[in-house]
């Protein structure tokens, strides 16, 4: 198996799928960096040759930021958002939805499970 950005890449899979088991790469930005680089998407990881693992192994540390930084940003600008007391930050805090989405019914994976409340009696006039 391949490591590239500390990540074992699986070596039967095409490279154009392979790296986007690397967190912070996805299927077009995959293809966009083997064009770079000039690797063919369709030769399989444990195909490449040394000097093309460190090739591509390099170009992508130096342009993009993945695994562990790539965590540690989204993190501090969540952190960030909380601290400021704005209402992103607010939303990611008490664990609702953050980009408007409706939540008098739906929005249960962030809310989590239902907390039934016992019901009260409706007034009837």
């Amino acid at each position: 198996m391949p490591r590239i950005a500390g990540v074992d890449i699986p070596a039967n899979k095409r490279m154009v799928i392979a790296l986007t088991y690397i967190y912070g790469i996805g299927k077009a930005l995959s293809q966009k960096i083997l064009k770079a680089v000039g690797i063919d998407e369709d030769i399989r990881a444990k195909d490449l040759h040394e000097d093309q693992l460190s090739n591509l192994a390099s170009y992508i540390e130096k342009n993009y930021t993945t695994e562990g930084a790539l965590r540690r940003q989204e993190t501090q600008n969540i952190a960030l958002l909380r601290s400021l007391g704005c209402y992103r930050g607010y939303r990611h805090k008490v664990g609702l939805p953050v980009r408007g989405q409706r939540t008098r019914t739906n929005a249960r994976t962030r809310k989590g499970r239902k907390k039934t409340v016992a019901g009260r009696k409706i007034e009837r006039a």
